[in-house]
């Protein structure tokens, strides 16, 4: 542990331009600790810190000069600490010069800033530009978007996504299909070039029909109770008769008016 101290103050010393302390734990280490050239292999909740990325995984190995490559491996994560961008992966390969990591089988990606998550079989994500290349199996969601293609550039700043590969967009019960497609996940517009097609869905909603009982004209409450002249029998319309006579009315409308008697002032 002296000797790879003394390895990070010989190397502020010599690269002061590239200094950058390395910071590791694992259960187990082999290879010669503070050597600048050597393969250094770490096993078992391997664990390494930059300045700018934290690498988990099973198996952690550097190497290079100046442990300038990080090569992952065995349920990695890793956590880009200035731009809060996090991944998973099987394998990781990570330049500290370059500054771009490599990560392949079952990319799992999420940029918190502007929700976004990206699954892909390979990402190749650049610290300095912050644009992830996606390839195999591409599946990005952000807000009510849901895109996949076989290739896709992500341009974290710009907020751009650029798909190519069978690229499809879904967008709530809309659909866009195109040979390019580009979004804005900031405004949400789609540009679209090249056998364009799909589907979109009209927001006013149906009015509903009446169904055919429905339609059926249904009986006044107030003679909801009353059979008509028809269903009564020849006892109920002798009375009906009786009343009317009784009263002095009549139901016919077109009967003509009676009479005046003489005398009467009209």
């Amino acid at each position: 542990m002296k000797k790879s101290l003394c390895f990070f103050f010989l190397s502020c010393l010599i690269f002061p331009l590239f200094c950058e302390i390395i910071t590791f734990k694992a259960d187990s280490l082999t290879g010669t600790a503070g050597s600048t050239s050597d393969t250094t292999r770490m096993k078992g909740n391997a664990f390494v810190k930059t300045s700018s990325m934290e690498i988990s995984a099973e198996n952690i190995e550097l190497s290079g000069d100046d442990y300038r490559f990080i090569l992952a491996d065995g349920n990695v994560t890793g956590k880009n600490l200035e731009s809060k961008m996090e991944f998973t992966c099987g394998k990781m390969h990570y330049d500290r010069q370059t500054k771009i990591a490599y990560l392949e089988d079952a990319v799992h990606l999420v940029d918190t800033a502007n929700e976004v998550t990206a699954d892909a079989q390979i990402i190749d994500y650049n610290q300095n530009t912050e644009i992830a290349v996606m390839q195999i199996g591409i599946t990005l969601k952000q807000k009510d978007n849901t895109c996949t293609a076989a290739y896709a550039v992500y341009r974290k700043n710009d907020k751009i996504l650029e798909m190519s590969g069978n690229p499809k967009i879904i967008q709530g019960v809309d659909t866009f299909r195109a040979q390019e497609i580009t979004l804005n996940l900031d405004s949400q517009e789609i540009t679209l070039d090249g056998r364009v097609s799909g589907t979109v869905t009209d927001s006013k909603k149906e009015v509903e029909k009446p169904s055919a009982k429905d339609s059926e004209k249904k009986p006044d409450s107030k003679n909801a109770g009353e059979k008509s002249d028809d269903e009564k029998g020849p006892e109920e319309k002798a009375d009906k008769n009786t009343d009317q006579a009784d009263t002095g009315k009549f139901p016919d409308k077109n009967a003509p008016p009676p009479e005046e008697k003489s005398g009467e002032k009209k």
